[in-house]
């Protein structure tokens, strides 16, 4: 079996639930993975969801924009989903909700807003209501474009985003002694927690090793902040596994 990554050390900053799929990724094609959180997840009370989930009710489409959306919103919203048309942006979301039972998901072939909002189902809402699933202070682009289209939009906020606390001594350490080949970041927001968890003696680190993120806009954040190098590996996880091998392949 080709092992691309073997001896390479992969820094993987999602939240723990998110890392799993990534880590064994990186595994599989022979590199390590060090799992160290920079984002953190909090569901929102479900009694301050019931507004939004009268909504979900009455809706014609549901979209949820990712797969914490799926996990908590569902764990809101359950049956009440039954009987609308459900879209996902992007696969790991659609996996994230047939995980919770819903398997008749409609989702693009891409990874983003854009992809979805170029599906039929969407291009012709005049007069429909959808809910977008989502977390606190999201993204405005795809309820901003339906509302032009016609739609009437409404917002199931279901989590918040939280910057974890964690002893970054170990992994600086580590990564002093050459031990972090990589960097994998999913958010701006995770890079900017990550900077701040690793401090005055991290930053230098963060700012010289390779940066991996799924979209341009987050590797030219990572840019603006200091990282040399910060590339975009669209495509999930098999994406970035593949943006890491080409990496180190012509690097080598």
């Amino acid at each position: 079996m080709t092992q691309p990554l073997a001896g390479r050390t992969i820094l993987v900053t999602r939240a723990p639930r998110q890392a799993a799929a990534l880590s064994a990724a990186i595994r599989a094609a022979g590199g390590s993975a060090f799992e160290f959180p920079a984002l953190a997840f909090e569901a929102v009370p479900v009694d301050r969801l019931q507004a939004s989930l009268a909504q979900v009710v009455a809706a014609d489409f549901v979209i949820f924009v990712s797969p914490n959306a799926a996990e908590f919103g569902m764990a809101a919203i359950g049956s009440l989903a039954a009987g609308r048309s459900v879209l996902a942006v992007g696969p790991g979301t659609a996996r994230a909700l047939a995980a919770q039972g819903l398997d008749a998901v409609i989702t693009p072939d891409g990874q983003d807003s854009e992809a979805l909002l170029a599906l039929p189902q969407l291009l012709d809402v005049d007069g429909k209501r959808v809910v977008i699933v989502r977390g606190i202070g999201g993204r405005a682009l795809l309820g901003d474009t339906l509302a032009a289209r016609g739609a009437e939009v409404h917002y199931m906020e279901c989590y918040r985003r939280l910057a974890p606390t964690a002893d970054a001594a170990p992994l600086i350490a580590r990564w002093q002694a050459g031990g972090i080949d990589a960097v994998t970041v999913a958010s701006a927001e995770t890079l900017h927690n990550l900077a701040a968890l690793l401090g005055e003696a991290g930053a230098p680190l963060l700012a010289h090793t390779p940066l991996f993120a799924p979209y341009e806009k987050i590797a030219a954040a990572a840019r603006s902040f200091g990282v040399a190098q910060a590339t975009a590996t669209p495509g999930g996880d098999a994406g970035l596994v593949a943006g890491l091998v080409n990496w180190f392949r012509n690097t080598a």
